[in-house]
Protein backbone atom coordinates (compact mmCIF):
# COMPACT_ATOMS: atom_id res chain seq x y z
CA UNK A 1 0.00 0.00 0.00
CA UNK A 2 1.34 3.51 -1.02
CA UNK A 3 0.65 6.00 1.81
CA UNK A 4 1.76 9.62 2.38
CA UNK A 5 2.74 11.17 5.36
CA UNK A 6 -0.64 12.79 6.05
CA UNK A 7 -1.86 9.18 6.21
CA UNK A 8 -3.86 9.35 2.59
CA UNK A 9 -3.64 6.35 1.18
CA UNK A 10 -2.41 6.79 -2.89
CA UNK A 11 -4.18 4.67 -4.88
CA UNK A 12 -4.70 6.32 -7.90
CA UNK A 13 -2.15 7.79 -10.80
CA UNK A 14 -2.33 10.00 -13.94
CA UNK A 15 -0.51 8.94 -17.28
CA UNK A 16 0.25 11.33 -19.76
CA UNK A 17 1.19 9.82 -22.70
CA UNK A 18 1.70 13.08 -24.68
CA UNK A 19 2.15 16.73 -24.76
CA UNK A 20 0.58 17.39 -27.89
CA UNK A 21 -2.74 18.32 -28.06
CA UNK A 22 -4.96 19.38 -31.25
CA UNK A 23 -6.82 21.60 -29.75
CA UNK A 24 -5.35 25.38 -28.27
CA UNK A 25 -7.47 25.95 -25.06
CA UNK A 26 -7.29 29.39 -23.54
CA UNK A 27 -7.09 28.13 -20.01
CA UNK A 28 -3.94 25.67 -20.85
CA UNK A 29 -2.38 26.11 -24.10
CA UNK A 30 -3.26 29.11 -26.31
CA UNK A 31 0.27 30.37 -27.53
CA UNK A 32 1.44 27.25 -28.27
CA UNK A 33 1.88 27.19 -31.68
CA UNK A 34 -0.15 24.61 -33.71
CA UNK A 35 2.76 22.78 -35.34
CA UNK A 36 4.09 22.38 -31.66
CA UNK A 37 5.86 18.85 -31.95
CA UNK A 38 8.11 17.13 -29.69
CA UNK A 39 8.59 13.45 -29.35
CA UNK A 40 12.48 12.98 -28.48
CA UNK A 41 12.05 12.67 -25.09
CA UNK A 42 8.72 10.37 -24.70
CA UNK A 43 9.25 7.32 -22.06
CA UNK A 44 8.41 4.45 -24.70
CA UNK A 45 4.74 2.90 -23.66
CA UNK A 46 6.61 -0.12 -23.24
CA UNK A 47 8.80 1.33 -20.74
CA UNK A 48 5.16 3.12 -19.19
CA UNK A 49 3.76 -0.33 -18.59
CA UNK A 50 6.63 -1.98 -16.86
CA UNK A 51 6.49 1.02 -14.59
CA UNK A 52 2.96 0.66 -13.60
CA UNK A 53 3.15 -2.58 -13.26
CA UNK A 54 5.38 -1.77 -10.25
CA UNK A 55 2.71 0.48 -9.02
CA UNK A 56 -0.11 -2.04 -9.29
CA UNK A 57 1.94 -4.26 -7.14
CA UNK A 58 2.08 -1.68 -4.92
CA UNK A 59 -1.00 -0.72 -4.54
CA UNK A 60 -2.41 1.60 -7.36
CA UNK A 61 -6.25 0.56 -8.25
CA UNK A 62 -6.98 3.74 -11.05
CA UNK A 63 -5.25 4.25 -13.57
CA UNK A 64 -6.07 7.60 -16.05
CA UNK A 65 -4.54 8.34 -19.25
CA UNK A 66 -4.33 11.72 -20.30
CA UNK A 67 -2.52 14.34 -22.22
CA UNK A 68 -1.83 16.50 -24.54
CA UNK A 69 -4.76 15.09 -26.21
CA UNK A 70 -3.99 10.67 -25.32
CA UNK A 71 -6.11 9.67 -28.40
CA UNK A 72 -3.13 11.38 -30.85
CA UNK A 73 -1.10 8.52 -29.72
CA UNK A 74 -1.95 5.69 -32.57
CA UNK A 75 -0.84 2.65 -29.95
CA UNK A 76 -2.89 3.75 -27.66
CA UNK A 77 -5.60 1.10 -27.20
CA UNK A 78 -3.04 -1.89 -27.42
CA UNK A 79 -1.18 0.00 -24.03
CA UNK A 80 -4.52 0.09 -22.60
CA UNK A 81 -4.93 -3.81 -23.21
CA UNK A 82 -1.65 -4.34 -21.98
CA UNK A 83 -2.34 -2.96 -18.72
CA UNK A 84 -6.04 -4.59 -18.33
CA UNK A 85 -4.43 -8.12 -19.13
CA UNK A 86 -1.96 -7.44 -16.53
CA UNK A 87 -4.60 -6.66 -13.90
CA UNK A 88 -8.13 -7.27 -15.45
CA UNK A 89 -9.42 -5.68 -12.18
CA UNK A 90 -7.72 -2.33 -12.53
CA UNK A 91 -9.84 0.81 -13.34
CA UNK A 92 -8.49 2.68 -16.70
CA UNK A 93 -9.99 5.66 -17.88
CA UNK A 94 -9.19 8.57 -20.29
CA UNK A 95 -9.60 12.23 -20.34
CA UNK A 96 -10.14 13.67 -23.76
CA UNK A 97 -11.63 16.52 -26.12
CA UNK A 98 -13.09 13.97 -27.73
CA UNK A 99 -12.74 15.11 -31.13
CA UNK A 100 -11.29 11.53 -32.49
CA UNK A 101 -12.84 9.35 -30.27
CA UNK A 102 -15.93 8.45 -32.94
CA UNK A 103 -13.15 6.53 -34.47
CA UNK A 104 -11.70 4.75 -31.37
CA UNK A 105 -14.51 4.22 -29.56
CA UNK A 106 -14.88 0.65 -29.88
CA UNK A 107 -11.27 -0.28 -30.15
CA UNK A 108 -10.26 1.58 -26.22
CA UNK A 109 -13.62 -0.12 -24.99
CA UNK A 110 -12.35 -3.74 -26.51
CA UNK A 111 -8.77 -2.80 -25.07
CA UNK A 112 -10.41 -2.78 -21.47
CA UNK A 113 -11.39 1.22 -20.93
CA UNK A 114 -13.92 1.61 -18.72
CA UNK A 115 -15.04 5.15 -17.97
CA UNK A 116 -13.94 8.29 -19.69
CA UNK A 117 -14.12 12.30 -19.12
CA UNK A 118 -14.91 14.49 -21.69
CA UNK A 119 -13.80 17.77 -22.13
CA UNK A 120 -16.20 20.32 -23.11
CA UNK A 121 -17.51 23.92 -22.09
CA UNK A 122 -19.56 24.75 -24.84
CA UNK A 123 -22.85 23.69 -26.65
CA UNK A 124 -22.13 26.66 -29.41
CA UNK A 125 -19.85 26.41 -32.53
CA UNK A 126 -18.08 29.27 -32.19
CA UNK A 127 -17.79 29.57 -29.14
CA UNK A 128 -15.71 25.76 -28.73
CA UNK A 129 -13.82 27.64 -31.67
CA UNK A 130 -13.33 30.44 -30.10
CA UNK A 131 -11.92 28.31 -26.19
CA UNK A 132 -10.09 25.79 -28.16
CA UNK A 133 -8.77 27.55 -31.52
CA UNK A 134 -10.54 24.62 -32.98
CA UNK A 135 -13.98 23.74 -35.27
CA UNK A 136 -14.81 20.87 -33.30
CA UNK A 137 -18.25 20.46 -32.02
CA UNK A 138 -19.77 18.68 -34.42
CA UNK A 139 -16.83 15.82 -34.08
CA UNK A 140 -17.15 16.08 -30.38
CA UNK A 141 -20.41 15.66 -30.12
CA UNK A 142 -20.37 12.30 -32.58
CA UNK A 143 -17.70 11.31 -30.39
CA UNK A 144 -20.06 11.32 -26.97
CA UNK A 145 -22.38 9.36 -29.08
CA UNK A 146 -20.26 6.82 -30.61
CA UNK A 147 -19.03 6.38 -26.91
CA UNK A 148 -22.14 5.46 -24.91
CA UNK A 149 -23.35 4.11 -28.29
CA UNK A 150 -20.28 1.36 -27.51
CA UNK A 151 -20.96 0.95 -23.20
CA UNK A 152 -18.27 3.61 -22.48
CA UNK A 153 -19.11 4.91 -18.99
CA UNK A 154 -18.80 8.80 -19.01
CA UNK A 155 -18.42 12.09 -17.25
CA UNK A 156 -18.76 15.67 -19.24
CA UNK A 157 -16.40 18.42 -17.80
CA UNK A 158 -16.85 22.35 -18.35
CA UNK A 159 -14.58 25.39 -16.96
CA UNK A 160 -16.98 27.98 -16.90
CA UNK A 161 -15.64 31.47 -17.91
CA UNK A 162 -16.92 34.80 -17.34
CA UNK A 163 -17.90 36.59 -20.60
CA UNK A 164 -17.21 33.48 -22.83
CA UNK A 165 -19.60 30.50 -21.69
CA UNK A 166 -20.74 31.16 -18.20
CA UNK A 167 -24.11 31.82 -19.83
CA UNK A 168 -24.49 28.01 -21.08
CA UNK A 169 -24.26 26.34 -17.20
CA UNK A 170 -27.38 25.17 -17.24
CA UNK A 171 -27.25 24.21 -20.99
CA UNK A 172 -24.36 22.23 -20.52
CA UNK A 173 -26.21 20.61 -16.80
CA UNK A 174 -29.39 20.24 -19.44
CA UNK A 175 -27.43 18.29 -21.88
CA UNK A 176 -25.21 16.34 -19.76
CA UNK A 177 -28.49 14.87 -17.53
CA UNK A 178 -30.61 14.62 -20.94
CA UNK A 179 -27.89 11.96 -21.74
CA UNK A 180 -27.77 10.61 -18.46
CA UNK A 181 -24.33 11.44 -17.85
CA UNK A 182 -22.60 13.29 -15.40
CA UNK A 183 -21.21 16.88 -15.87
CA UNK A 184 -18.86 18.14 -13.26
CA UNK A 185 -17.34 22.11 -13.27
CA UNK A 186 -14.27 22.33 -12.95
CA UNK A 187 -12.73 26.12 -11.46
CA UNK A 188 -10.38 27.58 -13.58
CA UNK A 189 -6.84 27.06 -12.48
CA UNK A 190 -4.82 29.91 -13.14
CA UNK A 191 -1.19 28.88 -14.95
CA UNK A 192 1.37 30.74 -16.54
CA UNK A 193 0.50 29.12 -19.99
CA UNK A 194 -3.40 30.57 -19.79
CA UNK A 195 -4.65 33.41 -21.32
CA UNK A 196 -3.99 36.02 -18.58
CA UNK A 197 -7.13 37.76 -18.75
CA UNK A 198 -9.26 34.99 -17.85
CA UNK A 199 -11.75 34.86 -15.04
CA UNK A 200 -13.02 31.96 -13.83
CA UNK A 201 -16.18 31.17 -11.84
CA UNK A 202 -15.67 30.15 -8.44
CA UNK A 203 -17.98 26.86 -6.52
CA UNK A 204 -20.42 29.33 -5.52
CA UNK A 205 -20.63 31.15 -8.75
CA UNK A 206 -21.73 28.28 -10.37
CA UNK A 207 -24.19 26.94 -7.36
CA UNK A 208 -25.96 29.97 -7.70
CA UNK A 209 -26.73 30.08 -11.33
CA UNK A 210 -28.08 26.58 -11.08
CA UNK A 211 -29.70 27.48 -8.23
CA UNK A 212 -31.89 29.84 -9.96
CA UNK A 213 -33.70 26.64 -12.16
CA UNK A 214 -32.58 23.74 -10.38
CA UNK A 215 -32.34 24.10 -6.07
CA UNK A 216 -29.35 21.60 -5.46
CA UNK A 217 -28.53 19.55 -2.22
CA UNK A 218 -24.75 18.66 -1.52
CA UNK A 219 -24.86 14.74 -1.08
CA UNK A 220 -20.86 13.60 -1.01
CA UNK A 221 -17.65 14.11 -2.03
CA UNK A 222 -17.23 11.99 -5.36
CA UNK A 223 -15.41 8.63 -4.26
CA UNK A 224 -12.02 7.94 -6.26
CA UNK A 225 -12.41 11.87 -7.43
CA UNK A 226 -12.03 15.41 -5.94
CA UNK A 227 -15.72 16.56 -6.63
CA UNK A 228 -18.13 17.70 -4.62
CA UNK A 229 -21.96 16.12 -5.82
CA UNK A 230 -24.87 17.88 -5.82
CA UNK A 231 -28.44 16.69 -6.50
CA UNK A 232 -31.65 18.19 -8.05
CA UNK A 233 -34.98 17.99 -7.72
CA UNK A 234 -35.51 14.85 -9.96
CA UNK A 235 -32.62 13.00 -8.75
CA UNK A 236 -29.90 14.19 -11.25
CA UNK A 237 -26.80 14.57 -9.74
CA UNK A 238 -23.68 16.93 -11.10
CA UNK A 239 -19.71 17.44 -9.87
CA UNK A 240 -18.36 21.16 -8.74
CA UNK A 241 -14.18 20.65 -8.95
CA UNK A 242 -13.21 23.50 -6.97
CA UNK A 243 -9.44 23.19 -5.74
CA UNK A 244 -9.20 26.76 -4.21
CA UNK A 245 -11.24 25.45 -1.48
CA UNK A 246 -9.01 24.26 1.46
CA UNK A 247 -10.89 21.05 1.65
CA UNK A 248 -10.13 20.17 -1.56
CA UNK A 249 -6.77 18.49 -0.76
CA UNK A 250 -7.83 16.10 2.14
CA UNK A 251 -9.00 13.53 0.25
CA UNK A 252 -6.26 13.65 -2.18
CA UNK A 253 -5.55 9.65 -3.49
CA UNK A 254 -3.15 11.15 -6.59
CA UNK A 255 -0.17 10.93 -8.31
CA UNK A 256 0.34 12.40 -11.90
CA UNK A 257 3.70 10.76 -14.25
CA UNK A 258 4.63 12.59 -17.42
CA UNK A 259 5.15 11.43 -20.68
CA UNK A 260 9.14 12.44 -20.31
CA UNK A 261 8.76 10.22 -17.07
CA UNK A 262 8.70 12.88 -14.18
CA UNK A 263 6.12 11.86 -11.37
CA UNK A 264 4.47 14.67 -10.13
CA UNK A 265 3.38 14.49 -6.39
CA UNK A 266 0.78 17.66 -6.70
CA UNK A 267 -0.51 19.51 -9.58
CA UNK A 268 0.51 22.78 -8.11
CA UNK A 269 3.53 22.23 -6.84
CA UNK A 270 6.45 22.52 -8.95
CA UNK A 271 8.07 19.11 -6.63
CA UNK A 272 8.66 16.35 -8.47
CA UNK A 273 10.10 13.25 -8.93
CA UNK A 274 12.85 12.08 -11.99
CA UNK A 275 12.11 8.38 -13.08
CA UNK A 276 13.39 8.77 -16.38
CA UNK A 277 16.40 6.56 -15.84
CA UNK A 278 14.64 3.79 -13.64
CA UNK A 279 12.09 3.36 -16.81
CA UNK A 280 14.10 3.27 -19.49
CA UNK A 281 16.77 0.63 -17.55
CA UNK A 282 13.37 -0.76 -16.48
CA UNK A 283 14.66 -1.18 -13.37
CA UNK A 284 12.24 -2.78 -11.54
CA UNK A 285 13.82 -1.83 -7.87
CA UNK A 286 14.60 1.71 -8.91
CA UNK A 287 10.67 2.61 -10.11
CA UNK A 288 9.74 1.11 -6.83
CA UNK A 289 12.26 3.51 -4.67
CA UNK A 290 11.22 6.51 -7.24
CA UNK A 291 7.69 5.84 -6.51
CA UNK A 292 7.48 5.53 -2.98
CA UNK A 293 9.67 8.81 -3.03
CA UNK A 294 7.02 10.67 -4.98
CA UNK A 295 4.22 9.35 -3.02
CA UNK A 296 6.51 10.80 0.40
CA UNK A 297 7.03 14.20 -1.19
CA UNK A 298 3.34 14.24 -1.73
CA UNK A 299 2.40 18.02 0.27
CA UNK A 300 -0.37 18.16 2.97
CA UNK A 301 -1.98 20.93 0.57
CA UNK A 302 -2.17 23.05 -2.72
CA UNK A 303 -0.80 26.32 -3.18
CA UNK A 304 -4.05 28.37 -2.57
CA UNK A 305 -4.45 29.36 0.97
CA UNK A 306 -7.68 29.17 3.19
CA UNK A 307 -9.18 32.43 0.90
CA UNK A 308 -8.94 30.67 -2.06
CA UNK A 309 -6.35 33.24 -3.17
CA UNK A 310 -2.79 31.44 -5.36
CA UNK A 311 0.36 31.83 -3.39
CA UNK A 312 2.09 31.90 -6.61
CA UNK A 313 1.06 30.84 -10.11
CA UNK A 314 1.85 27.68 -11.09
CA UNK A 315 4.54 27.72 -13.97
CA UNK A 316 4.07 24.14 -14.91
CA UNK A 317 1.91 23.71 -17.93
CA UNK A 318 -0.88 21.60 -16.92
CA UNK A 319 -0.57 19.74 -20.73
CA UNK A 320 2.67 18.44 -19.50
CA UNK A 321 1.22 17.28 -16.16
CA UNK A 322 -1.74 15.75 -17.51
CA UNK A 323 -4.22 18.17 -15.66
Amino acid sequence: MLQDSFGRTIDYIRVSVTKQCNFRCQYCMPETPIDFFENENYIPLENVLEFLKIAIDEGIKKIRITGGEPLLRKDLSAFIASIHQYDPNIQIALTTNAFLLKKYALSLKEAGLTRINISLDSLKRDRVLKISKKDALDAVLEGIEEALKVGLKMKLNMVPLKGINDDEIIDMLEFAKNKGILIRYIEYMENTHAKQQLIGLKENEILHCINQKYPAKLLEKENFGPAKIYKIADNYAFGIIAPHNDDFCKSCNRIRLTSEGTICPCLYYQDSVDAKKAMLNKDPEEMKKVLHQSVLNKPEKNQWNEEGILEEISARAFYYTGG
